[in-house]
């Protein structure tokens, strides 16, 4: 099998940024090319274009450059997904297994639904999904929270389609439901899936938020369409709001600690 060549120019940008990273006061050109052993030249290019692309800033007198926030910014949204899914973690399981039901978080990533957590409920039923895997959000309980509560500009661009992937009889296919179906989940504060994505698979799911009312995540419990009749459907998402309060709280006391 034929190995694949390594690109010199990313090598040598990386190796800046962590030059830059170890740097308490910056460095200049000369600097950066002398400590890595390249051309000034090709340095100065480099920094040029990290400096254009936001990762590396310099000074008033254009000497010093530094890493920049953006370049700090990179890997947070990951930390804090893998926070949250470990707080989530026992709570999502004690649903579980009080419900007999499949539970997910989920946190929205490129314009869809990415699950960072599951609790897989005892017994014969087993929702074919895992932590990574994502799916969208106009057909999916954990995708119409993540939806409602997302920028501007995402619900925007998502509403802005006019038309959505039928994966079922009931899925939504237009705007305009998308929209009707989001103001019902902004009123009751819940979102329900009703078999959108799959047949014989329904799903609820509710917000998460930190002690103060940010919004961090969706949670939702899935199942056999039976599982969630009108008769046990208030009790469901009761019990699912709780455990949400719940992972909210494991979260202050993270943060706490």
């Amino acid at each position: 099998m034929q190995s694949t060549e390594s690109v010199p120019a990313v090598e040598r940008a990386f190796a800046i940024l962590e030059a830059l990273d170890r740097s308490r006061n910056g460095l200049s050109m000369a600097e950066l090319s002398r400590r890595l052993s390249i051309p000034r030249s090709s340095a100065h290019a480099l920094a040029i274009t990290l400096e254009r692309c936001g990762y590396v800033t310099r000074d008033a007198s254009q000497r010093k450059c530094r890493i920049s926030n953006k370049a700090y910014m990179l890997g947070r949204e990951s930390i804090q997904a893998e926070h949250i899914a470990s707080a989530a973690l026992v709570p999502m399981q004690k649903l579980s297994s009080k419900t007999m039901l499949t539970s997910h978080l989920a946190m929205l990533e490129h314009n869809q639904a990415a699950y960072i957590q599951k609790a897989q409920a005892p017994g014969m039923f087993h929702v074919d999904t895992f932590v990574g895997k994502r799916t969208n959000l106009h057909c999916t309980a954990v995708g119409k929270v993540l939806l409602s509560y997302a920028p501007e500009d995402v619900r925007s661009s998502l509403l802005d389609r006019r038309t959505y992937a039928r994966y079922t009889p009931n899925t939504i296919t237009t705007a305009s439901m998308l929209r009707d179906e989001l103001d019902r989940v902004s009123t009751s504060g819940f979102a329900f899936d009703n078999e959108e994505e799959e047949l014989g698979v329904c799903c609820i799911a509710v917000p998460v938020f930190r002690a103060g009312g940010e919004f961090v995540a969706a949670l939702s419990l899935s199942g056999a369409s039976q599982h969630f009749n009108r008769s046990v459907l208030a009790e469901r998402i009761h019990t699912l709001r709780h455990t949400s309060m719940l992972v909210g709280t494991q979260l202050q006391i993270g943060r706490a600690n």
